[in-house]
């Protein structure tokens, strides 16, 4: 269930929503700008659309990030594919549109680079929501060189994308302080580790998880020292907003 840190197969910096700072957040254009700085991991959201479309949006709601607002689950994917999720950044990419999780399938599959899919369900459809994009990344990632890591602060989610493709990596997202009973969690759920917010994560967390075999991942972290001091300790990776200050180039 668990991999030591030899074991992780994937980089050690991840690019967030893309490039989710310079470029409209989980959009094309957040990706194809997060590659041209030598990103070759992204991390981004996937839900549900009305009709069971999976597709890139953080939020619940359309409000922050396109000009439309409401809640994203009640749109269709036709309604949703007509959405300007680009002019809210900037000009520049104004009428960008929100992507599928085939889309981006295709994108990174044809670049080489991997996936950390968070599971962001709506309220009230984590069940449905974990296990089609499971089903999914089982099949659009079929013949990658690397399945995708599944994540998710939802354990209903991570639970029903083992019932469905429980040969996909999964971690458990924490929000906050780790729990006293992490491992029991992640050994429930079938996990390989912890995603962890770098803001509570400190060194003795870091050899708890790690001494445990499991992996360990830090989102989001934008500063050059705290990203060295956290690979240092034997944080697998972390998730950065500066995909321009600390390209892959720039940090190793």
């Amino acid at each position: 269930m668990t991999q030591s840190r030899s074991e992780w197969p994937y980089p050690a910096l991840i690019a967030h929503r893309g490039a989710g700072r310079h470029a409209p957040e989980n959009t094309l254009a957040a990706f194809r700008l997060g590659a041209h700085h030598g990103f070759m991991m992204m991390e981004y959201d996937v839900k549900l659309s009305r009709d069971g479309v999976a597709l890139l949006l953080h939020d619940d709601t359309l409000d922050r990030t396109s000009n439309t607002q409401g809640n994203a689950a009640d749109h269709t994917w036709a309604e949703l594919a007509a959405v300007d999720a680009g002019s809210w950044h900037s000009a520049e990419y104004a009428g960008e549109p929100i992507p599928s999780l085939h889309t981006i399938a295709a994108f990174t599959l044809a670049h080489g680079i991997c996936s950390n899919i968070e599971i962001k369900p709506h309220t009230g459809l984590e069940a449905e929501t974990g296990k089609q994009v499971a089903r999914l990344a089982r099949q659009l990632w079929a013949d990658a060189a690397q399945p995708p890591l599944l994540s998710s602060f939802s354990e209903i989610a991570l639970q029903a994308a083992l019932q469905e493709a429980p040969e996909l990596p999964r971690a458990l997202l924490i929000a906050k302080e780790v729990p006293t009973d992490w491992h029991d969690r992640i050994q429930r759920l079938e996990c390989r580790g912890l995603n962890l917010n770098h803001r509570y994560t400190t060194r003795a967390i870091v050899d708890q998880v790690r001494k445990a075999g499991c992996t360990l991942v830090v989102w989001t972290v934008n500063d050059v020292a705290r990203a060295r001091e956290l690979l240092d300790w034997g944080c697998n990776a972390i998730v950065t907003d500066e995909v321009v200050s600390m390209t892959p180039h720039k940090f190793f």
